[in-house]
């Protein structure tokens, strides 16, 4: 009778323990899709102006701000949702090219394009009409602060924005700064230690010019020209001050809507570098949908400065540096996993940095939007979803995306798992980070493309959601799942 009994239990334990792995192997595979097509109009609010960008902070060592988006100030705001994603694609297109462009340092001069206790955290804005970025921030510029729409951008490092008087400004729904009518606004004279941190600093000895002078190029064709000076940043009655900012009276290209650019690269004079004694280095993110604008249901997208920017439990993969270019963030990217399998396909090899040239490598970015892998590790991941997915009905391709469903009449659906294998650790992605849709009519495509460059990039749409979190001063990223 006791044999039986023991026997009994060790039958029952080996079935729970069956029942238990293949539970886990099933989550392993599989994440459930909500369906959730394009809306068919606009559902953005106006921007919140209803707190103030002067108010005394909660403390010194955080601050917590609301964001709008950035639809809401654009130019685009009455086009319907699928016209922004549309117009998005476009933009991605050239970010990316600049980006390449810029990683290709072997093959490009680069213009006159500066180096680069407590805490605060502020209002980003997730926008699809910028060419300049993707996400933007409400902050104060000067005294009496003006209030001002900024591009966030990991990818660039100089701080600059638009100034009267104007020899070619772009239309941005602010008005335009006019340093005059600031008192903490100074000019930097040639020749100081803080104009010889530019790439080229004799650009005013050689326009006889008594204050320093800046140029950024980027490498979509867009440019912005003018003195570089120092003044005071308000972030919701934080304020910063003697901040490097180029005054840019000759600005052209892709930048309508914001007033300027907030650099958060890892050059010199990015604001993270600039504020380094202040706020430690650290600084993090998170992204809502690129359609959210904040709802109690779906908080906003926010970014914090300081040493509350980076959680403890996050999952941390180390910094790697390029030697010929200082300004972007690269990972170590092992490997991808595609329904609980490694992709034969994708290896290190092909994200490895090499540190002789500065080409290849892997960087994480702000400002694009679609995850670009080199051509042969995304056709190996591609591949691999497409089998992995193989029971939901094929659509035709879309834009750059050439994996695409019918998913129309369903609500929720099962699709593989994506997985990013980093060194230091694994990031699982939702799957509405990787399966998007891009009409009203139910057709979601997988959002990831290839690229025959050498660089990789993750893009924003695989990161929302996450709480990213940039750690300068211990050179590493961390990402926290549903951290917004």
């Amino acid at each position: 009778m006791g044999r039986k009994v023991q026997n009994t239990l060790i039958f029952s334990v080996a079935v729970l323990f069956l029942s238990l792995s293949s539970a886990a192997s099933s989550s392993s595979q599989y994440n459930t899709l909500v369906v959730n097509t394009l809306p068919s109009s606009p559902i953005l609010s106006s921007p919140d102006e209803s707190e103030s960008l002067n108010t005394v902070p909660e403390s010194t060592t955080s601050l917590s701000l609301h964001l709008s988006h950035v639809d809401a100030i654009s130019t685009f705001s009455d086009a319907t949702p699928a016209e922004l994603f549309n117009l998005r694609l476009k933009r991605d297109s050239l970010r990316v090219e600049s980006l390449t462009s810029l990683a290709a340092v072997r093959n490009v001069t680069r213009r006159r394009t500066p180096r680069a206790s407590g805490g605060f955290s502020g209002a980003v804005i997730s926008g699809l009409s910028q060419g300049s970025g993707e996400y933007f921030m409400r902050l104060g510029v000067g005294t009496p602060a003006t209030n001002m729409y900024m591009v966030l951008d990991t990818g660039s490092d100089v701080v600059w924005l638009q100034c009267a008087p104007c020899k070619v400004c772009y239309n941005q729904s602010d008005a335009i700064f006019n340093p005059s009518k600031s008192k903490t606004f100074a000019t930097i004279p040639c020749g100081s230690r803080l104009c010889r941190r530019l790439d080229d600093s004799t650009e005013c000895v050689r326009q006889r010019s008594k204050t320093c002078l800046y140029q950024v190029s980027y490498g979509d064709g867009s440019f912005t020209l003018g003195d570089l000076s120092t003044e005071t940043l308000t972030f919701k009655g934080a304020r910063v001050d003697h901040v490097a900012v180029g005054c840019g009276h000759d600005n052209e290209g892709l930048f309508v809507g914001a007033a300027g650019l907030l650099g958060l690269g890892r050059g010199g004079l990015s604001f993270p570098s600039q504020t380094k004694n202040r706020y430690n280095g650290k600084f993090s993110y998170c992204l809502v949908d690129r359609t959210s604008s904040g709802s109690a249901s779906k908080p906003p997208s926010t970014i914090v400065f300081g040493n509350d920017a980076v959680p403890k439990t996050s999952v941390f993969t180390p910094l790697l540096t390029n030697p010929k270019l200082d300004t972007f963030y690269y990972l170590q990217l092992l490997g991808i996993s595609v329904g609980g399998a490694r992709v034969s396909g994708v290896s290190e090899s092909q994200f490895k940095l090499d540190a002789a040239t500065g080409n290849g490598g892997v960087i994480i970015d702000s400002g694009t939007s679609v995850t670009r892998l080199t051509q042969p590790a995304y056709v190996a991941l591609r591949d691999a979803f497409r089998l992995g997915a193989k029971r939901l009905k094929r659509a035709p391709s879309y834009s750059l995306f050439d994996t695409c469903f019918d998913l129309s009449g369903m609500t929720t659906v099962k699709v593989p798992t994506v997985v990013f294998h980093f060194g230091g650790g694994e990031v699982s992605l939702p799957a509405s980070n990787y399966l998007i849709p891009v009409n009203t009519e139910g057709r979601f495509c997988f959002a990831f493309a290839g690229t025959m460059g050498s660089l990789s990039i993750i893009g924003n749409i695989q990161q929302q959601g996450f709480r990213v979190a940039y750690d300068l001063t211990g050179s590493r990223i961390g990402f926290l799942p549903r951290a917004c």
